[in-house]
């Protein structure tokens, strides 16, 4: 090592590698037994029977076999599948469960993403009944899939979005299956015919029941809808061929056929007749926006398992590269560190580390963030209900004044405390519908951006960690199961929705005034934070922030040479980009934030008290790292916006944005050295004698 080793004497190092009791306090679960004992049960199966299937080579087929589908009974018996619900219903965990179901996700992944999938697709078809079904519907499909006794089979449900070749990865707005009157007698429930064809369905080699997105295909029924179809029901049932995958093999995913006659109380939400028309109460889009804005994260937080899982087998394989050699003899260098003796080998690894911090970062900040905001929107939901409100228009229509309050309150939260008007801050606090629209802009940032970044450029930087194991990276036995990770992280960047669909909602929610507001509120946080911790990279971000939005300001309402407005809806080569950049410096910022969390609650726990001076050392290192990286690479992206699409910028411009320019440059000074201290802890830190589950 370099210049960073002169330091080694005077800084305290990373000792071993961050345990949960960091983990619990970084990810604020510290406090939480059932999540940590979620925690604990999740890491027995997935280091138990689905690191022993990879290893045995179960993901060489792409048939559900019987010893895959032993793994459901395994996540039966550890409470797996009983996270989702709740205590009356047979679960055990009270209120929201993104949290939990994010680190069920994070520790499932950290083996095999197809395992996660298997686990959370179950989930995802109970979604739009969890979310919008009618308390009858939500209480019988809920119960009926919680593992009760040992003669009693759990029922499982897929979810059917997707339509066949070629209309696969439409605009989720766009449904092919139909839903048509079958038969509607006088006092009696109308009976549907339903026909749907999905494409990439998980789970649905096993399903007892599916949640089907259909149009309607008759005068009689006005909209689209989301219907639950029963193995049972009369008519064709056909699970269809398996999808030939070459990724997520632990998770039965097929193409269904079905042509089903059912009851009219299946549509979820319900219906209400109006002059002999069937009206669901909500359309199948309604349903999926409420479904998907929870269930991307994670998602994206899959793909953040997968790369700080790869931290350890890859420290493993760079200083045993050189072992067994007859030259080669215990003690010397070449032993004892092997490849980590060159500065690039460590380097890489720490911005690995590094764009792996973040992203789970970001991700477990939506999922806290969704737990939050869950019995916000209940409250909300109960205040319009009470008040007569429904429909999307109404509701956006009653929330215009909630939304100027809520401007007038991010703005208070500012100032300090005796420069506000006390009375009407706290009345503002405690109004349901400001706090409701707050959480609500940021909700609809950080799940896309988690979506996008994570699984986007998480694949990215799979592939360099695949890279660092040299060849043995693209083996089947690979420590860590590096290159099937990496392989799967492919298709994690197109589920739920691939990337162009999350740089399009971004693009929209992104602009938002409350939105904006608080990125401007965390730019000035930052720069305070920046005062206490100058290690942290956190002045860098906030000149990156600082860049970010002068360029959107300046796109938003500059003229091309064709005096178009540059920022517009459907000029994607400007919204989009845009987005990316967003992503990073909402990364690094979360990033900032949790080292800051362990920097305070640290010495609270005495376990990570006792080398709590390393890991804050480390973790610092490593955010300012990856908030030189994004200040940087936003920056970039926005100078080629502004300046590639407005030619005729004027001096004053050009001269701010120069100068923003150059503050981010400025601001990352010295961010080389961290890099380097943190490369000479990586080559100093202490790993087990092997992985804990097998290769």
């Amino acid at each position: 090592m370099s210049t960073a080793s002169s330091e080694k004497n005077t800084t305290a190092l990373l000792s071993t590698l961050p345990g949960d009791d960091v983990r619990q306090i970084m990810w604020r679960f510290r406090d939480r037994y059932d999540l940590q004992m979620v925690v604990q049960s999740a890491r027995s199966v997935a280091r138990g029977i689905v690191a022993r299937l990879v290893a045995d080579g179960a993901r060489n087929t792409h048939d559900w076999t019987p010893e895959k589908a032993k793994l459901l009974t395994t996540l039966d018996e550890a409470g797996i599948t009983s996270v989702f619900m709740d205590p009356d219903e047979g679960g055990f965990i009270e209120g929201p469960k993104n949290m939990a179901l994010a680190l069920v996700a994070f520790e499932l992944s950290w083996v095999d993403a197809g395992a996660a999938t298997g686990s959370l697709a179950g989930n995802l078809a109970l979604s739009p009944i969890h979310e919008k079904s009618t308390p009858e519907q939500k209480k019988h499909y809920m119960s009926l899939c919680v593992p009760s006794d040992k003669n009693k089979k759990p029922w499982r449900g897929a979810f059917a979005l997707t339509e066949p070749l070629p209309f696969v990865g439409v605009d989720t707005g766009v449904v092919s299956g139909k839903v048509r009157i079958a038969e509607w007698k006088e006092g009696k429930e109308p009976i549907l015919h339903v026909e749907k064809r999905g494409r990439f369905i998980t789970n649905m080699g096993f399903a007892n029941f599916v949640t089907a997105a259909v149009d309607t295909d008759d005068p009689k029924i006005k909209t689209s809808c989301m219907i639950i179809l029963e193995e049972g029901d009369p008519g064709v049932y056909d699970r269809g061929a398996p999808t030939l995958k070459l990724v997520h093999q632990l998770s039965s995913t097929h193409d269904p056929i079905f042509s089903l006659k059912v009851p009219a109380n299946r549509i979820i939400g319900g219906y209400t007749v109006k002059d002999g028309v069937i009206i669901p109460n909500f359309s199948h889009s309604e349903v999926i926006e409420a479904v998907f804005r929870r269930t991307r994260v994670t998602v994206g937080i899959m793909t953040s398992a997968k790369l700080l899982s790869a931290v350890e087998p890859v420290i493993r394989y760079q200083r045993n590269r050189f072992r067994g050699g007859s030259s080669i003899s215990a003690g010397t260098p070449r032993f004892d560190l092997g490849l980590q003796q060159k500065e690039d080998a460590v380097q890489r690894l720490v911005d690995i580390w590094a764009t792996g911090e973040a992203s789970a970062s970001l991700g477990f900040t939506a999922a806290r963030l969704f737990d939050e905001f869950d019995p916000v929107e209940t409250k909300k939901e109960e205040i319009f209900k009470a008040q007569g409100i429904a429909g999307a228009r109404a509701q956006m229509k009653a929330l215009k004044k909630p939304q100027e309050d809520a401007l007038e309150y991010l703005k208070m939260l500012q100032l300090a405390e005796n420069k506000r008007d006390a009375k009407r801050f706290q009345e503002l606090g405690n109004d349901p519908l400001v706090q409701f629209v707050v959480q609500d802009s940021l909700a609809n940032v950080l799940c896309p951006a988690c979506k996008l970044w994570n699984t986007g450029y998480g694949a990215t930087v799979m592939r360099e960690a695949v890279s660092l194991m040299g060849g043995y990276g693209i083996t089947e036995d690979c420590p860590g199961f590096l290159g099937q990770k990496w392989m799967d992280s492919q298709l994690e960047a197109t589920y739920e929705g691939p990337e162009a669909v999350q740089r399009r909602q971004l693009s929209v929610t992104m602009t938002s005034p409350l939105f904006l507001q608080q990125l401007q509120n965390w730019i000035k946080d930052l720069e305070k934070i920046n005062g206490a911790n100058p290690d942290l990279g956190a002045g860098a971000l906030a000149a990156g922030m600082e860049v970010w939005y002068w360029a959107f300001k300046h796109l938003e309402t500059a003229k091309d040479w064709n005096g178009k407005t540059v920022y517009h809806g459907q000029r994607q080569g400007v919204t989009f980009p845009l987005a990316d950049a967003l992503c990073w410096l909402l990364a690094s910022y979360c990033q900032i934030i949790d080292v800051l969390e362990l920097k305070a609650k640290g010495p609270e726990n005495p376990v990570v008290a006792e080398g709590l001076a390393g890991l804050v050392t480390f973790f610092s290192d490593l955010a300012r790292v990856q908030s030189a990286r994004a200040s940087e690479e936003a920056a970039r992206i926005c100078a080629e916006l502004v300046y590639g699409y407005n030619p005729n910028l004027t001096n004053e411009e050009i001269s701010t944005f120069s100068k923003l320019r150059e503050k981010v440059d400025i601001s990352i000074k010295g961010y080389r050295l961290a890099k380097e201290r943190a490369a000479l802890a990586v080559s100093q830190v202490m790993i087990p004698e092997a992985l804990d589950y097998p290769a």
